[in-house]
């Protein structure tokens, strides 16, 4: 069955908890239970913020180092999911599930991508 990973960006400085509803938590473990339950979700997490990484990157024939946070940046990948589904119509379902789940004032993009399996 195709692995999908679905990166999850966000406005880093615009989503804070406090706009999330007191049930938000509760719909969200009944989300990653059932996708658990259904043998879909591999590997799910949230990353830490910016201000705490460091970018690696490669030009010239010289390797940089960037540390966080990266101001220039407006939407950062803030977690991701890892899904096996049947196919890309049923790993953007779980998706959509997702980010309905997410307070309405949060701007929260998720880029899903089948993973290589070669």
């Amino acid at each position: 069955m195709p692995r999908y990973m679905s990166l999850i960006r966000i406005e880093e400085d615009a989503v804070r908890m406090e706009d999330a509803d007191a049930g938000f938590m509760d719909r969200m473990n009944a989300l990653m239970e059932e996708l658990n339950k259904a043998g879909v979700l591999l590997d799910t997490a949230g990353l830490r913020p910016t201000s705490e990484g460091t970018r690696v990157s490669w030009a010239d024939g010289r390797t940089g180092y960037t540390d966080g946070p990266f101001t220039e940046t407006k939407e950062v990948v803030g977690g991701y999911m890892i899904l096996q589904a049947r196919d890309k119509a049923e790993a953007l379902e779980w998706t959509r599930r997702f980010l309905e789940l997410h307070p309405p004032v949060w701007h929260i993009t998720c880029e899903v991508r089948e993973l290589d399996q070669g």
